[in-house]
């Protein structure tokens, strides 16, 4: 039994914020049906990719499948039905769709006032910005990270992974928890929101409170951090390393395992605000000591005189690593490999025990599960609700 096992969930979503959250709750046990348009109505490929490309796999393990018309009165009817046994419904249709169709919050509470329902939208379900549709890069430059990002004097750049989209799953997926242990106490579910915007928002963190507290506008620094200096990539005789040295005591265990002791005595590195004033002379002195010995050599070297330190890997680099391994983040099902979750349980585990559902693959199933008898499915088919 797995933890999140008493739950239903009811998956909406598509491309990646949405799917991100809903695979919180399928990895760790609860019943997530993927409702999605019958394929002979839907509209052009989807958003997403290929269903049978990488990312979607990812994304849309543990789930079973149904197809259901929200066009239609009578997809509407049954979606509803399944809302009355359900614990949550996720859904990311920009905010004016779902009151469209008549599938909002409101609606559906209606016929279940324990359900959670959570949105996630780009700019929120309401204000200025609220109709505009959302992507993880637009909210990536709205949201202040693209102006950190890259090296000084190069202009914007973007973070290699969607961290917009992600974050606001992550942060959907928490608060249909909270929601859901605050119905514990009250009987009552709610409307979860969150958007891209807000979540990108959040992920500044000490970035956005040196603006909120200071009135400082961070700028991009590369690979150099904002404030704790000595910290970057540095050359090594066959590659780079990542260094960090915060605070003064790294600082001199740093200083010995380099062999540099005379960095500590120079007035330009005596304190962090010096070391951050004269960062550049700093880093080409680290730089011209590091490119003498290879990476391996200098990770072993630093770590073993507690100056955290460690390689840049490229993908198979980082799956081929010892410690990852070890970890057992890489999950496996008839031979195909699933990215696992990122935390663990000491009495619970989070395997992966089904593939993404093929379109519609359950509808039966799940159909008569919810009551309705073969030969109203067999209608629901022959005027396309399922």
């Amino acid at each position: 039994m797995l933890p999140l096992a008493k739950f239903k969930v009811l998956d909406l979503t598509r491309v990646r914020a949405g799917p991100t959250a809903v695979r919180q709750f399928a990895d760790w046990g609860a019943d997530v049906i993927k409702i999605e348009m019958p394929p002979e109505l839907a509209e052009g490929e989807g958003l997403g990719g290929p269903r049978e490309g990488s990312d979607f796999q990812n994304l849309h393990r543990n789930k079973r499948g149904l197809t259901l018309n929200l066009k239609s009165p009578e997809g509407v009817a049954v979606l509803k039905k399944l809302a009355e046994t359900a614990d949550v419904v996720v859904e990311n249709f920009r905010p004016d769709v779902k009151t469209r169709l008549g599938i909002d919050y409101a609606a559906l509470s209606a016929v279940n006032p324990r359900l959670v329902y959570t949105s996630i939208s780009g700019f929120g379900q309401d204000g200025p910005y609220a109709k505009r549709p959302g992507f993880d890069q637009i909210a990536q430059g709205m949201g202040g990270l693209m102006s950190i990002t890259g090296e000084p004097g190069r202009g914007p750049m973007r973070v290699g992974i969607p961290v917009a989209d992600l974050c606001a799953g992550i942060f959907a997926a928490m608060g249909t928890m909270v929601a859901l242990l605050e119905r514990e106490q009250t009987g009552r579910g709610q409307w979860v929101q969150t958007s891209l915007l807000q979540a990108q928002a959040f992920m500044l963190d000490f970035q956005a409170a040196r603006w909120l507290m200071n009135g400082e506008i961070p700028k991009s620094a590369g690979n150099d951090h904002p404030t704790s200096i000595p910290t970057g990539v540095f050359t090594t005789s066959d590659g780079a390393i990542n260094i960090a040295t915060t605070g003064g005591a790294i600082w001199g265990r740093f200083v010995e395992a380099m062999g540099h002791k005379e960095w500590s005595e120079d007035p330009r590195f005596a304190t962090g605000g010096d070391r951050s004033k004269n960062r550049h002379a700093l880093n080409a002195l680290i730089d011209e000591a590091t490119r003498t010995n290879t990476t391996a050599y200098w990770v072993e070297t630093l770590n073993a005189k507690g100056v955290p330190c460690g390689p840049i890997n490229n993908m198979q680099q980082l799956f081929e690593d010892v410690q990852v391994n070890h970890l057992g983040i890489v999950k496996q099902l008839d031979g195909i490999k699933y990215l696992g979750q990122p935390f663990v349980l000491s009495a619970n585990d989070s395997p992966v025990t089904r593939h993404p559902p093929k379109v519609g693959e359950h509808s039966d199933q799940i159909l008569a599960e919810a009551g309705y008898s073969a030969e109203q499915i067999a209608e629901f088919r022959k005027n396309q609700v399922v």
